[in-house]
């Protein structure tokens, strides 16, 4: 098991990976917000490729947020696992879009700035996160990037859990995983750095590379 030093050199770690697809002319790289940015900025500037932000939230069960029954994505894109929905109220449904809907637009807003809404249509997709706990933010970002007309959806990630994997492998195209530990712990574990990633470190690092 490797533990990496920060994000930054996970991020270098993952760009080696993916360096077939340096000279790719539909590449868009998506860091997913917030801790997946700065991992997202580096795979960007190695592919030579554009960087923008995914914003996502996940629809979680309100006395189980980690099980999600759904996501929201930007320009309206609404998914939902009607599996797990179902065993909700519309009340309880309406509450946590309601409050998830909020949040995903002040973070559009923010990080956006006055660029044009994410147009993914006819493009890969490598949609970047720090880790794979459980998946499901992943696997919601993957349903989102398709509803914006994404071709190909790659999801890059420096660690995660090999059940989280698997789960994700069935859904986008592509799943490049740099260590899947048999014996997985929080994704923290496997950095020495692992602070947390304000709004700020996220526009400048939009800034940086536009």
């Amino acid at each position: 098991m490797t533990t990496y030093r920060d994000r930054d050199e996970a991020g270098r770690t993952l760009a080696e990976r993916l360096t077939a697809l340096i000279g790719e002319p539909d590449v868009i790289v998506l860091g997913l917000v917030r801790g997946g940015v700065p991992v997202a900025r580096v795979v960007a500037e190695r592919l030579g490729a554009p960087l923008d932000v995914l914003v996502v939230r996940k629809l979680g069960i309100p006395w189980a947020p980690e099980v999600a029954f759904g996501a929201l994505g930007p320009g309206g894109v609404r998914v939902l696992n009607d599996a797990v929905a179902s065993r909700l109220g519309p009340d309880e449904v309406a509450e946590v879009v309601h409050r998830e809907q909020a949040e995903l637009e002040r973070r559009e807003r923010l990080y956006r700035a006055g660029r044009p809404p994410l147009d993914l249509t006819g493009r890969i997709a490598v949609v970047v996160d720090d880790g794979l706990a459980t998946g499901a933010t992943a696997r919601a970002a993957v349903q989102v990037a398709r509803h914006l007309g994404a071709r190909r959806v790659v999801v890059a990630v420096p660690v995660g859990a090999q059940e989280a994997y698997e789960l994700l492998a069935a859904e986008a195209d592509q799943v490049v995983c740099a260590q899947r530990p048999p014996d997985f712990m929080a994704v923290s574990a496997y950095f020495e750095d692992f602070h947390e990633v304000g709004d700020s470190e996220v526009t400048e690092a939009l800034t940086a590379t536009a």
